[in-house]
């Protein structure tokens, strides 16, 4: 790295908090601070909610996955895009006429309180762990790339995150996300792609050099493929920093025709990451850690000032990401639990300082975790399979089987979360089964509770109409 490239991502770092700091004037209402008042158009739409779901492992992870399995390692991102298309076209109209702010407020409502509770208590979590890797991402980079303490890194980065996310909420991380949007854009498509191919001597040299199963798109194995469906796919439906940028949208339409543009997108740069890692295992063919492949691509091709740009893109994918997230998790702890148990009589006032106080907790939490652990990527595929296993069925339950009971609900969440976790214990926690058990036990649970209530239900009112009768 360069004087040049530093002064690039230091002076990215400035407009951010520069442009976070203009978007906390928009900030006046809760709902303002957690929905950006639900008032974006499309472009906005489509820019925010693009930066919240390519995160830092999208971008690094992807170009990992084309260096090792070639062009199936799209697959990771595609998912991710799948289930926002999912989102897009088959939820998002059932759930924009209800004007909630939480995927738990909404199964509150359907099934019960303690419904809401334990799945806000869930999403809370996992919002917290995907926030905690993006720090350490940030980080990481700004470790590598500029040399500072490790320690040092996570704060500068988490911090500038922190910062601009509790003064404008959802405002100013849709403002800061937009420049992130166009960053990651112009960094992967229009500068490293090329001249990753071009560092390669170009594609027919790809296709000569690079073994066979490179072009495979199942080189990466149908159970990956599965897992990262289960996981992502599904995870995405579920997710509350999705739903939250959804619930963003002016309207339905921008909501539905944004998400699926949103997952063309997603696509392409799974497409594009895969093929960066694969000109990276022609110029770079031994690296002691894949992990490293992207940052190590871009120092070995760009130029001075060039590279500080296209780096400064892959902390706009973190930083995006972070913000969602540390918002998200917020907003589940003060919407779900403060507001329904501790203070529930609060003015509007009140739940926005509130939400800027638990929003730096939460911060301070994910960032006091990602500078004590370091490595929780395991622990995020645990989130993830905790939240597909246990609240995806309940979800889709709550908009097409009309017979589900409040109870059956609650039961289904926990029994779900039980064996997730038991499956993950004893088949080890990147095993794909568990959540497939989850899943099962909480269909099988949902439907024999929901049944039977109303079986008891049913025969309670016939006793009481031939009771009725004889009197």
């Amino acid at each position: 790295m360069q004087l040049l490239d530093t002064f690039v991502i230091l002076l990215y770092f400035a407009v951010i908090i520069g442009v976070g700091i203009i978007g906390s004037k928009k900030a006046k209402t809760s709902e303002d601070f957690n929905l950006a008042g639900r008032n974006l158009g499309m472009f906005m739409y489509l820019g925010c909610l693009t930066a919240v779901i390519l995160g830092g492992a999208a971008t690094i992870g992807t170009a990992k996955l084309g260096y090792v399995y070639g062009i199936s390692g799209i697959w990771f991102v595609t998912m991710i895009g799948l289930g926002i298309m999912i989102l897009g076209t088959i939820f998002i109209k059932k759930i924009d006429s209800l004007k909630i702010t939480t995927i738990s407020e909404l199964l509150g409502k359907r099934y019960t309180s303690e419904t809401r509770l334990l799945s806000a208590i869930v999403a809370a979590i996992y919002t917290l762990m995907v926030a905690v890797t993006q720090v350490i991402g940030m980080g990481t980079i700004i470790n590598v790339l500029l040399g500072w303490n490790i320690t040092t890194s996570m704060i500068l980065g988490g911090g500038i995150v922190l910062f601009y996310t509790i003064l404008g909420g959802m405002w100013s991380v849709t403002v800061t996300d937009i420049i992130q949007f166009v960053v990651m854009t112009i960094g992967i498509f229009f500068i490293m792609l090329p001249m990753s191919i071009s560092k390669a001597d170009g594609w027919g040299n790809l296709v000569t050099q690079l073994p066979q199963t490179h072009f495979s798109f199942s080189a990466i194995g149908y159970q990956e493929i599965f897992q990262y469906f289960l996981l992502y796919a599904l995870g995405m439906v579920v997710s509350q920093d999705i739903w939250q940028r959804v619930f963003t949208a002016k309207s339905n339409k921008i909501a539905r025709n944004g998400s699926i543009f949103a997952g063309f997108y997603s696509i392409a740069y799974a497409l594009a990451g895969s093929i960066i890692g694969m000109c990276a295992f022609i110029v770079i063919p031994t690296i002691d850690n894949p992990q490293n492949i992207f940052a190590t691509m871009a120092l070995e091709i760009l130029p001075a000032g060039i590279l500080g740009l296209v780096l400064a893109s892959v902390c706009s994918a973190l930083m995006s990401t972070a913000s969602g997230t540390l918002l998200a998790s917020s907003t589940l702890i003060t919407n779900d639990i403060l507001k329904q148990y501790f203070m529930k009589n609060m003015n509007d006032k009140q739940l926005l300082r509130t939400s800027r106080i638990t929003t730096l907790i939460v911060g301070l939490i994910a960032m006091t975790f990602s500078i004590w652990i370091q490595d929780v990527l395991v622990a995020l595929d645990v989130a993830y399979a905790i939240l597909s296993g246990a609240i995806f069925i309940p979800l889709v339950m709550t908009f097409f089987w009309k017979k589900a009971t409040p109870n059956a609900g609650f039961y289904s969440i926990l029994v779900s979360i039980i064996v997730v976790i038991s499956g993950l214990v004893i088949q080890g926690l990147t095993s794909t089964t568990p959540i497939i058990y989850g899943m099962a036990s909480g269909i099988i649970v949902l439907v024999a509770i929901s049944l039977l209530t109303n079986y008891k239900n049913k025969s309670r009112d016939v006793n009481y109409l031939e009771k009725t009768k004889q009197l």
